[in-house]
């Protein structure tokens, strides 16, 4: 797993040294359209010792054709699918309020816009890395849009060919773009047995460059599992509850959980030591006791 030619100036600009993982805990919309959740999601991802949080933002108009949006659904907001995704939705004053709150608390926060209106209302906020999901992995205006913006951008891959990930990675280096390439299994929750985690060396041998992973499994080891492979980063949806109304609650972990990875991650640089064959104090002395023959 040797470093990518562009893993050091990644590292840089998120802060991180050169064996950390830089952790993301993904509100996305698991706040339910609530201030106050969002705010709990916040400190529990501070608590944990996560890195930064990050939510999701939509024009519902763009991103959802009338048909759609007047379909019945049952919601805590309504009976339409229109009256769901707006209940979901933050706007300007919900987001001067977060803006506010992570700089008050320490913890840096980003969001994944979902159409170009969106990315044009979230550069207004100094955030410090852009997210292109995986969604938006193949809608080349998009992707071109974030990339001239010149932030650190993490680009998911769920959902995308190796020709697609050819083409979303030829814009990002035409723009000259600093990116992070994200493996993802578009599946939520996503069952271990199709995570397919080595995707993570195909990604960093293809295009020479950081990868990090973005999980939607429910369990927590093949997080840590991903943290040992040498991504940059690491992402995961969180919640209050995974029995919270959502349709990405079930795929996130509940605070215990995150704890428990973050935790888990950390330790991995130690465990991991050095990359040559010696022997660790104390093994001296067990050789002399066990090996009769010297």
């Amino acid at each position: 797993m040797s470093p990518s030619k562009h893993d050091a100036d990644v590292r840089e600009m998120l802060g991180i040294g050169p064996e950390d993982v830089f952790i993301i805990a993904e509100i996305g919309i698991n706040h339910n359209g609530d201030l106050d959740i969002a705010k709990r999601l916040i400190d529990t991802a501070i608590t944990a010792g996560c890195n930064a949080v990050k939510f999701q933002k939509r024009t519902i108009d763009v991103v959802y054709s009338p048909d759609v949006l007047d379909t019945p659904r049952e919601s805590p907001w309504g009976t339409t699918t229109r009256e769901q995704k707006i209940g979901l939705e933050f706007g300007k004053v919900e987001y001067d309020e977060i803006d506010d709150y992570c700089r008050e608390q320490g913890i840096a926060w980003s969001a994944s816009a979902w159409d170009l209106p969106a990315q044009e209302f979230l550069s207004q906020y100094d955030l410090p890395f852009n997210k292109i999901a995986s969604a938006l992995g193949t809608h080349t205006e998009f992707v071109r849009t974030v990339a001239r913006e010149g932030k650190p951008t993490f680009a998911s891959t769920g959902m995308m060919t190796t020709e697609d990930v050819d083409v979303l990675v030829g814009i990002l280096e035409e723009e000259q773009c600093p990116y992070v390439l994200m493996h993802t299994v578009s599946v939520y929750p996503c069952p271990e047995d199709q995570l397919h985690l080595n995707a993570i060396d195909f990604l960093r041998a293809r295009y020479s460059c950081p990868v990090a992973y973005s999980g939607h499994e429910s369990t927590v080891m093949p997080s840590v599992i991903a943290a040992t492979k040498g991504i940059v980063a690491l992402e995961r949806h969180i919640t209050l509850d995974r029995a919270m109304y959502g349709s990405d609650q079930a795929a996130s972990l509940a605070p215990r959980g995150l704890t428990e990875l973050v935790s888990e991650i950390r330790r991995i640089p130690a465990t991991l030591g050095r990359r040559d064959k010696f022997l660790v104090p104390g093994e001296d002395a067990v050789a002399a006791k066990l090996r009769y023959w010297n």
